[in-house]
């Protein structure tokens, strides 16, 4: 902190002297002095400075950027031009994968300047407002998004936004082989954009703990963000869109292996040390598949895709970067709470002079569970607000102010484990009135706790208290949402149908809206299929089973060969999804039958079919 103050005085003295300078990064920028207060540094390696300089235009915003020096930021600079160009392909094909793609200037040798993007926040930094092990939890993501788009058409449009730039960078990483991917170096924006920095390490060249890869995943996909594709912990259809936009993108770049090859063979002989020979072109062609088929490579990039989801390395990699960061957080870094977007003080929301929890509701968004209704009274007259507040966000509080005070100024906080069988509804009643008492010793405590801004934070109303003011929620019928008729068959699969040189390609793509088994739980669906007329049964196709899910994607080619045109029309496609049961018969979930004839197979057909009883579908 010191050496940077003393930097920046040297800097202050630069702007006295000269008025005003262009900033490298961007000449358009021009810039007349620096801000010190806004001026601090990173706790990586190379402890890159974060800087902020006045603008000349006296209605733009300071204009911050980061200063490094230890790395060469040619190969930042290099790998952000391949994503620009990427990006313009994309674009070219009606594509748009929403990517932030930010300036980068290498200065002088291992030196140069990266610009800031604005309302954004690492993945590590989002994690942690869920504890140390927050890497290891599905909510983080989705909480930190909800918490800055509060209305639904605002998240709606940011989980959108996730869904485009999380498939980007998908695609992007995973072709330019980019390593050393922690969750200090993916990015979140809060319009729901996520970006990677920092590309020390590409091509492949990963970093080693003694043998081991640490970027063990194809690429960064963990079940954090399946859970905002998805919407919540199962598969939906959205995530359909994220492996279809993902494959998309993919064939997309494919098609122009040669011009990523030709622009990064001409710069083998400028000197960056992971650029240096044939070998890390080859990465790049091995990553591509230029030999592979549409149809082979979206089945390569969804097993991609699987493979990642399921690495628990990426999980633990994040949390060792946790606890590693932990040792250099500073002192002034001061608990915040995960469900409010900004800090509230006696000051800015004035004095409460009681507080009363007056009902628990029972929710079934995002969760099913309870909420609690807390009245809080505040000095000035007549102002009186209602909150509503889980159980764990009482106990979130507990624990961000015993990091502040001695347990000896707080009141003690309800256990969270009820001993024995108890109903939901008494739980909460139980805990109701714990809770009372928890609340009203914490407005009475001494006057350093009772004041202070983690409290006067929990108790301001949240635009979801703004929107349930007052209402008491109708209660939602049991069996509203979980309970299906039984033996029930429906859904939809989606298809892609051709025909070439005496063969038949069936690529199943995803199915939705499969019913769950009679005792409630999601089934392990699979398809199989015929063509008939088949007596001696050898036409049977299967592709793999997923696991737990109503929607689940296969992207599988399944090939009937030696198939003369001329029979064609006489063939019928015979699909059939079942749950495979282990030891009992397997389930059927619906099936559909196709007659070719009805299908130009001219070319390819790619569609949603409808599954039932037996029956002849239609695209």
């Amino acid at each position: 902190q010191g050496i940077l103050r003393e930097g920046l005085e040297e800097v202050k003295q630069f702007f006295k002297a000269n008025g005003s300078c262009r900033l490298p990064l961007s000449p358009s920028l021009l810039v007349k002095g620096i801000v010190p207060r806004d001026c601090s540094y990173f706790n990586s390696n190379a402890v890159p400075l974060k800087l902020s300089f006045q603008n000349v235009d006296p209605l733009g915003e300071n204009i911050r950027v980061i200063f490094k020096c230890g790395d060469d930021l040619r190969q930042d600079m290099l790998t952000l031009q391949m994503i620009r160009i990427m990006n313009k392909i994309w674009v070219q094909e009606g594509l748009d994968m929403r990517m932030v793609i930010f300036r980068c200037f290498s200065t002088g040798r291992g030196r140069g300047m990266v610009e800031m993007i604005p309302n954004a926040e690492t993945l590590r930094k989002i994690q942690v407002e869920h504890g140390v092990t927050g890497s290891f939890k599905d909510r983080p993501l989705a909480d930190w998004l909800q918490k800055h788009n509060p209305e639904e058409d605002e998240y709606e449009k940011a989980v959108e936004n996730f869904i485009y730039s999380c498939a980007g960078c998908c695609v992007a990483t995973y072709v330019l082989g980019i390593c050393d991917r922690h969750n200090d170096n993916i990015m979140l924006k809060t319009t729901g954009h996520m970006f990677h920095i920092d590309f020390g390490r590409f091509l492949g060249h990963a970093q080693m703990f003694g043998n081991i890869k640490r970027d063990r995943a194809p690429f960064v996909f963990t079940s954090d963000m399946a859970y905002v594709i998805n919407g919540g912990d199962k598969p939906s259809s959205r995530f359909h869109d994220f492996v279809d936009l993902c494959c998309q993108a993919y064939n997309l770049i494919r098609k122009h292996t040669h011009l990523f090859l030709n622009l990064l063979g001409l710069m083998l002989s400028c000197g960056i040390p992971e650029l240096s020979d044939l070998e890390d072109l080859k990465y790049v062609y091995d990553a591509l598949r230029p030999q592979d088929t549409d149809a082979d490579a979206t089945t390569y990039f969804t097993r991609l895709i699987e493979s990642s989801l399921g690495s628990v390395a990426t999980k633990l990699n994040f949390f060792i970067h946790n606890l590693a960061q932990m040792k250099f957080t500073g002192s002034d870094a001061r608990p915040t709470l995960s469900f409010a977007p900004r800090t509230h003080t006696i000051k800015t929301s004035g004095r409460i002079r009681d507080v009363f929890l007056c009902r628990h509701e029972r929710v079934f968004n995002p969760s099913k569970g309870y909420t609690y209704v807390v009245k809080v009274q505040r000095e000035s007259p007549s102002e009186v607000a209602f909150v509503q507040r889980t159980f764990e966000e009482f106990q979130e509080l507990h624990n961000k102010l015993r990091l502040l005070f001695p347990s000896s100024l707080l009141p003690s906080f309800p256990s969270r484990f009820i001993i024995g069988r108890s109903r939901g509804e008494a739980v909460a009643e139980r805990r109701k009135e714990e809770l009372n008492g928890y609340i009203w010793h914490l407005i009475h405590a001494a006057p350093e706790v009772a004041e202070c801004d983690l409290i006067y934070t929990f108790f301001h109303p949240l635009p979801r208290d703004e929107k349930a003011a007052g209402t008491n929620p109708a209660p939602k019928p049991a069996d509203a949402t979980w309970a299906r008729p039984l033996g029930k068959v429906g859904g939809e699969v989606k298809l892609s149908i051709s025909y070439k040189n005496n063969k038949l390609f069936i690529m199943v793509m995803h199915i939705r809206g499969l019913q769950p088994l009679q005792d409630g739980n999601d089934p392990d669906p699979y398809v199989k299929t015929y063509l008939l007329p088949d007596p001696q049964k050898t036409t049977k196709r299967k592709t793999k089973v997923a696991r737990k899910t109503c929607n689940p994607t296969y992207n599988e080619m399944l090939v009937y060969d030696g198939v003369p045109r001329g029979d064609l029309q006489q063939r019928e496609l015979r699909l059939s999804v079942l749950s495979e049961e282990g030891f009992w018969e397997n389930i059927l979930l619906g099936e559909v039958g196709i007659r070719l004839r009805d299908l130009d197979l001219a070319q390819e057909k790619m569609g949603w079919f409808a599954l039932g009883s037996r029956g002849h579908g239609t695209l």
